[in-house]
Protein backbone atom coordinates (compact mmCIF):
# COMPACT_ATOMS: atom_id res chain seq x y z
CA UNK A 1 0.00 0.00 0.00
CA UNK A 2 2.78 2.43 0.89
CA UNK A 3 4.65 1.61 -2.33
CA UNK A 4 1.54 2.34 -4.42
CA UNK A 5 1.08 5.65 -2.61
CA UNK A 6 4.74 6.54 -3.17
CA UNK A 7 4.47 5.67 -6.88
CA UNK A 8 1.36 7.82 -7.27
CA UNK A 9 3.11 10.76 -5.58
CA UNK A 10 6.13 10.31 -7.84
CA UNK A 11 3.96 10.29 -10.96
CA UNK A 12 2.05 13.39 -9.79
CA UNK A 13 5.31 15.21 -8.97
CA UNK A 14 6.75 14.33 -12.37
CA UNK A 15 3.53 15.47 -14.02
CA UNK A 16 3.51 18.85 -12.28
CA UNK A 17 7.26 19.30 -12.83
CA UNK A 18 6.69 19.00 -16.59
CA UNK A 19 4.00 21.68 -16.45
CA UNK A 20 6.14 23.90 -14.24
CA UNK A 21 8.73 23.99 -17.04
CA UNK A 22 6.01 25.06 -19.49
CA UNK A 23 4.80 27.70 -17.04
CA UNK A 24 8.33 29.00 -16.49
CA UNK A 25 8.86 29.30 -20.25
CA UNK A 26 5.55 31.16 -20.59
CA UNK A 27 6.56 33.62 -17.84
CA UNK A 28 9.97 34.16 -19.47
CA UNK A 29 8.25 34.78 -22.82
CA UNK A 30 5.86 37.34 -21.31
CA UNK A 31 8.75 39.08 -19.54
CA UNK A 32 10.77 39.17 -22.75
CA UNK A 33 7.91 40.84 -24.63
CA UNK A 34 7.27 43.29 -21.77
CA UNK A 35 10.95 44.29 -21.61
CA UNK A 36 11.08 44.74 -25.40
CA UNK A 37 7.99 46.96 -25.42
CA UNK A 38 9.24 48.93 -22.39
CA UNK A 39 12.63 49.51 -23.99
CA UNK A 40 10.97 50.64 -27.21
CA UNK A 41 8.78 53.08 -25.30
CA UNK A 42 11.77 54.52 -23.43
CA UNK A 43 14.09 54.78 -26.42
CA UNK A 44 11.82 56.15 -29.14
CA UNK A 45 11.47 59.88 -29.74
CA UNK A 46 8.04 61.34 -29.06
CA UNK A 47 7.36 64.31 -31.36
CA UNK A 48 3.62 64.46 -32.15
CA UNK A 49 2.69 66.63 -35.13
CA UNK A 50 -0.65 67.06 -36.89
CA UNK A 51 0.66 65.15 -39.91
CA UNK A 52 1.51 62.15 -37.76
CA UNK A 53 -2.02 62.04 -36.40
CA UNK A 54 -3.62 61.78 -39.87
CA UNK A 55 -4.86 58.48 -41.19
CA UNK A 56 -2.28 57.19 -43.63
CA UNK A 57 -3.61 55.58 -46.77
CA UNK A 58 -0.93 54.84 -49.37
CA UNK A 59 0.37 58.41 -49.49
CA UNK A 60 -3.03 59.92 -50.30
CA UNK A 61 -4.59 62.44 -47.96
CA UNK A 62 -7.77 61.02 -46.41
CA UNK A 63 -11.06 62.31 -47.81
CA UNK A 64 -14.44 61.98 -46.13
CA UNK A 65 -15.29 59.98 -43.04
CA UNK A 66 -13.22 57.29 -41.45
CA UNK A 67 -16.06 54.76 -41.80
CA UNK A 68 -16.26 52.61 -44.89
CA UNK A 69 -18.97 50.14 -45.76
CA UNK A 70 -17.68 46.65 -46.41
CA UNK A 71 -19.75 43.80 -47.72
CA UNK A 72 -20.19 40.94 -45.30
CA UNK A 73 -19.55 38.24 -47.90
CA UNK A 74 -15.81 38.92 -47.80
CA UNK A 75 -15.78 38.09 -44.11
CA UNK A 76 -17.77 34.94 -44.76
CA UNK A 77 -15.25 33.78 -47.35
CA UNK A 78 -12.44 34.50 -44.91
CA UNK A 79 -14.30 32.54 -42.23
CA UNK A 80 -14.79 29.59 -44.59
CA UNK A 81 -11.08 29.69 -45.39
CA UNK A 82 -10.25 29.56 -41.69
CA UNK A 83 -12.57 26.59 -41.21
CA UNK A 84 -10.86 24.61 -43.96
CA UNK A 85 -7.41 25.68 -42.78
CA UNK A 86 -8.27 24.27 -39.35
CA UNK A 87 -9.40 21.13 -41.12
CA UNK A 88 -6.01 20.73 -42.76
CA UNK A 89 -4.24 21.41 -39.45
CA UNK A 90 -6.31 18.67 -37.83
CA UNK A 91 -5.67 16.27 -40.71
CA UNK A 92 -1.89 15.90 -40.31
CA UNK A 93 -1.80 14.85 -36.63
CA UNK A 94 -4.78 12.63 -37.31
CA UNK A 95 -2.89 10.85 -40.07
CA UNK A 96 0.06 10.14 -37.79
CA UNK A 97 -2.16 8.73 -35.04
CA UNK A 98 -4.19 6.77 -37.60
CA UNK A 99 -1.01 4.97 -38.66
CA UNK A 100 -0.21 3.94 -35.07
CA UNK A 101 -1.27 0.39 -34.17
CA UNK A 102 -4.46 0.12 -32.17
CA UNK A 103 -5.86 3.56 -32.99
CA UNK A 104 -7.19 3.01 -36.51
CA UNK A 105 -10.91 2.55 -35.92
CA UNK A 106 -11.20 5.20 -33.20
CA UNK A 107 -9.40 7.87 -35.18
CA UNK A 108 -11.34 7.00 -38.31
CA UNK A 109 -14.62 7.54 -36.46
CA UNK A 110 -13.31 10.82 -35.02
CA UNK A 111 -12.36 12.05 -38.48
CA UNK A 112 -15.77 11.22 -39.92
CA UNK A 113 -17.44 13.08 -37.05
CA UNK A 114 -15.19 16.10 -37.68
CA UNK A 115 -15.84 15.99 -41.43
CA UNK A 116 -19.55 15.68 -40.68
CA UNK A 117 -19.45 18.94 -38.71
CA UNK A 118 -17.62 20.61 -41.58
CA UNK A 119 -20.13 19.27 -44.09
CA UNK A 120 -23.06 20.55 -42.01
CA UNK A 121 -21.42 24.00 -41.83
CA UNK A 122 -20.77 24.03 -45.56
CA UNK A 123 -24.33 22.90 -46.29
CA UNK A 124 -25.65 25.65 -44.02
CA UNK A 125 -23.54 28.25 -45.83
CA UNK A 126 -24.76 26.93 -49.19
CA UNK A 127 -28.43 27.00 -48.11
CA UNK A 128 -28.07 30.58 -46.88
CA UNK A 129 -26.71 31.57 -50.29
CA UNK A 130 -23.38 32.68 -48.92
CA UNK A 131 -21.33 30.76 -51.48
CA UNK A 132 -22.84 32.52 -54.50
CA UNK A 133 -20.73 35.37 -55.79
CA UNK A 134 -23.01 38.19 -56.94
Amino acid sequence: MAADHFAADYVAADYFQAYSVVGLLAVIGVLFVAVAFGAGRLLRPVVPTPEKLLTYECGVDPVGEGWAHTQVRYYVYAFLYVIFAVDSIFLFPWATVFAAPGYGATTLVEMFIFLGFLAVGLLYAYKKGVLTWA
